[in-house]
């Protein structure tokens, strides 16, 4: 091998590939690289093959290879197609469907639950709720809720005045007053709260 530099020449090149070859007849030397080598060609450049002498000296050794060898090239041939598909022909898109666009969110702005043209108030009509309102609430001991008879005042943590919450499905979704309508008690809506997500 050169003693300065890492470029082989072609009879290095040779040898190398006929000890990995297997025994097959050596490739003869190209002839261009040859008539380079000679005296007064000017200096390294002369040691150095050109990539069609290197592709005719791989394609001789691959001739030569054993049929274990050749499987072998195949496998890693095949292994590196699997690797790294070829995805033009999944990455063009039809002329006919023109130029894609690129993307940009949609404007989803505000919830209007009334909007025309809409599903709306109508997409719940079939939903059951199980819809409480609570006047307020208390703790109390196990003794205590057992000696509750007729006539007994249970404290309340709420004021007479004070909103009541209603709860649907067992969640608090708004907040109203308690009002006697025709001999009926009823609750008026005063407050709406939004799910905090």
């Amino acid at each position: 091998m050169s003693g300065d530099d890492d470029l082989l020449n072609p009879d290095e090149i040779e040898a190398l590939l006929n000890m990995g070859g297997g025994g097959g007849a050596p490739a003869p030397p190209p002839e261009p690289a040859a008539s380079a080598a000679a005296p007064g060609g000017g200096g390294g450049d002369s040691l150095m093959l050109d990539p069609d002498e290197i592709a005719a000296l791989m394609a001789g050794a691959q001739g030569d290879a054993s049929p274990a060898e050749a499987s072998l090239n195949q496998a890693q041939a095949n292994l590196a197609a699997a690797v790294a598909p070829d995805i033009t022909q999944f990455g063009k898109i039809p002329s006919e469907l023109g130029e894609p666009a690129p993307f940009a969110p949609g404007d989803f702005g505000g919830i209007n639950v009334g909007a025309a043209g809409g599903v709306g108030l109508n997409a719940l009509r079939d939903v059951e709720f199980d819809l409480h309102i609570e006047l307020g609430r208390t703790d109390m001991m196990m003794q205590e809720v057992l000696s509750i008879k007729e006539g007994a005042v249970v404290p309340l943590d709420k004021l007479a005045g004070d909103p009541v919450d209603i709860i649907a499905n067992g969640r608090l979704i708004a907040r109203g007053e308690v009002l006697v309508l025709n001999d009926n008690f009823c609750v008026r809506v005063a407050e709406i709260l939004t799910p905090n997500f």
